[in-house]
């Protein structure tokens, strides 16, 4: 394969650990996980399914922090390293010009994403259902909300790092009220980041028999990364188990003009519920990443996931061997 060329800035300082002497997986975890506890605030009963992103001098987040009265909020969040977390205390708010719109219901799994000259960020937002929230900042300060995406119900709002063909793009998955036992990824644009259509399908659950622990439903997680040889994503899939679900993720790779056309997509995971925080926690067997630093240079990433919907994990790897082995085991 010739050398893959990876867009975005250059990260030096991201988060990195060099695969463990002895190691043959694409991915490995962060010695030191989880980099963050379920409760590093005071009211914490977990923090999970968060968002990361380089800013000023180090990292911002939007952090997944369900207090003990387990509500689902969303806190902003500072660090130097990407390891080490000043998460405020108190629920981040919104700005919105319409009541009705900007009425707080409950919000979780959020992404950020620098796009052209602000961070957008996207979460599942209540209103009569879950559906995609969508606001914007500069500053991780003042947050102005805008009207949602799609109607109930639906989850895993990723936007692309770039317009495509002129229009913002996003990724979706349609759902329903519980805890969805079906599920696929779509794609949609918009002009404005308020109507939004031209929507596409992108990937299906797999057969069982074909790649098992992405059975029963699929998810965008982290934004995607453009490089030379498509757009890499990283999805969660969910075997049905006899003892009940399991979240995994994988990677795939999407045409860069045409995203809704997948080029490969892996059949073995990358990294499946196996540590005690992964395994144990309120809900147990659940990976689910949400955010991805990376750096062009070195073709590092590092992906935080939630971790059994408690705390939160990191994951490294090098891009070009995540796209090898997508292309190596793909099951198109």
């Amino acid at each position: 394969m010739e050398k893959v060329i990876i867009k975005g800035c250059s990260l030096p300082n991201m988060p990195w650990q060099e695969r463990p002497e002895g190691c043959n997986k694409v991915m490995w975890r962060y010695t030191d996980n989880p980099v963050i506890q379920r409760d590093l605030l005071p009211t914490s009963n977990s923090i999970f399914n968060s968002a990361v992103v380089p800013f000023a001098d180090g990292f911002a987040g939007v952090f997944r922090c369900d207090d003990t009265n387990r509500r689902m909020a969303l806190h902003v969040g500072f660090s130097k390293d990407g390891l080490h977390w000043d998460i405020k205390p108190e629920p981040l708010t919104f700005e919105c010009d319409n009541a009705e719109i900007g009425q707080w219901v409950y919000g979780y799994d959020p992404r950020v994403c620098w796009i052209d000259d602000r961070y957008y960020v996207t979460w599942c937002n209540g209103y009569h259902g879950p559906t995609i929230g969508v606001a914007w900042t500069t500053d991780f300060k003042t947050f102005h909300q805008l009207e949602n995406a799609f109607l109930p119900y639906n989850r895993n709002g990723v936007l692309f790092p770039r317009k495509i063909n002129g229009r913002f793009a996003m990724l979706s998955r349609p759902s329903d009220t519980g805890h969805t036992a079906f599920g696929d990824i779509f794609y949609s644009e918009s002009p404005d980041m308020e109507f939004w259509g031209r929507h596409r399908h992108v990937m299906s659950p797999a057969a069982f028999e074909v790649s098992a622990w992405q059975c029963m439903k699929i998810g965008a997680g982290p934004i995607p990364i453009e490089t030379s040889e498509g757009w890499l994503i990283f999805y969660h899939g969910v075997l049905r188990s006899c003892n009940g679900y399991v979240y995994s993720f994988g990677s795939a790779l999407l045409h860069l003009d045409e995203p809704w056309r997948v080029l490969a997509r892996s059949g073995p995971y990358l990294i499946s519920p196996q540590q005690p925080y992964e395994c144990m926690g309120d809900v147990p067997n659940v990976c689910f990443p949400c955010a991805a630093l990376h750096d062009p240079d070195t073709g590092h990433v590092a992906v935080y996931y939630g971790c059994a919907d408690t705390v939160t994990g990191l994951a490294f790897g090098h891009i070009d061997e995540i796209i090898q082995f997508t292309k190596r085991t793909s099951i198109v």
